[in-house]
């Protein structure tokens, strides 16, 4: 049996995707994307996704950590942070309906800025799969089209950003 190395991402029945942080002569330990850091046997059934070498480097835990958050948020689809305007934090959105025996909805501001950056990084996760298809290129270029649209409907949204380098952008002119 090959030993794994720091690093060596793997996929546990139970707890999920890991990478393993570190080892002993019996065990891994395994940061898992869902549960945290388990220790597991290392004759554990498990399936190993990356193998990393057995050499053990000696990093800072900064460095680890680091990459380990890099690697969560590319299993996760995450993408980069994407901060709010510092005059919407803390604030709320009231939704009133036009029936006014009707209530109100109160919503944070920040919860819904949260939801609309998922959107735009499903939609950025969704490009990069419709990319990497075997699609044709005209079917891509369709589909695309159909993202691109997407993106400038959701152009309303912009005035949520902190940075105007994060702001949704859609096809320009007719």
């Amino acid at each position: 049996m090959k030993l794994l190395g720091i690093g060596s991402r793997i996929e546990h029945p139970e707890f999920g995707k890991g990478v393993v942080t570190n080892l002993t002569d019996k065990h891994y330990w395994v940061t898992f994307i869902d549960k945290g850091l388990e220790t597991i046997e290392i004759d554990a059934e498990f399936e190993v996704v990356e193998s990393c070498r057995d050499e053990v480097d000696t990093i800072s835990l900064f460095e680890m950590e680091s990459s380990l958050v890099q690697i969560l948020r590319k299993w996760n689809g995450i993408g980069e942070v994407v901060s709010i305007g510092d005059k919407w934090k803390g604030g709320k959105m009231i939704l009133e309906p036009g029936d006014a025996g009707l209530q109100s909805k109160e919503v944070p501001i920040d919860t819904f800025f949260h939801k609309i950056v998922m959107v735009r990084d499903r939609l950025r996760v969704m490009e990069q799969k419709i990319n990497a298809s075997g699609l044709s290129d005209a079917e891509k270029v369709d589909l695309q089209q159909y993202i691109t649209r997407i993106y400038g409907s959701l152009t309303t949204f912009n005035v949520l950003f902190k940075i105007k380098e994060h702001h949704f952008s859609g096809q320009k002119g007719g």
